[in-house]
């Protein structure tokens, strides 16, 4: 598939499939005329790797991540930084509910407030 096509069916820019290729990430075929042809495990591998962004991992890790990811195989030491990733997202997963949690106290004591008629402005 085209490199139009892959961005639409995967959701994301034709300049982030560029730069995913920049970086090593995703790998396409030229046509005599240049143009960018991708397989059809594209669009599932394009998603993993807007997956492993979305959690904050750089696209040096992506990199040498991404075959373990893809292909479950793994080397003991790639074991070990996947491991890490995942204890990192799972702080970030716990800072975040703590964030929410804080919000929600907020939010609870602000439609307390408002009930009552006393009003909180925001700068």
């Amino acid at each position: 598939m085209r490199i139009g096509e892959l961005a639409t069916r995967a959701g994301v820019s034709v300049r982030a499939l560029r730069y995913y290729e920049e970086q090593g990430l995703l790998a396409s075929e030229r046509s005599p005329s240049g143009q960018r042809h991708y397989p059809g495990g594209a669009v599932d591998r394009v998603q993993v790797i807007q997956r492993l962004y979305a959690a904050g991992i750089p696209s040096r890790s992506i990199r040498d991540l991404l075959p373990c990811v893809v292909d479950g195989e793994a080397t003991p030491e790639l074991l070990d930084r996947l491991s890490a990733e995942r204890d990192r997202i799972d702080r970030q997963i716990t800072d975040l509910v703590s964030t929410r949690d804080r919000l929600d106290t907020v939010i609870g004591n602000a439609a307390a407030n408002l009930r009552t008629g006393r009003h909180c402005r925001l700068p």
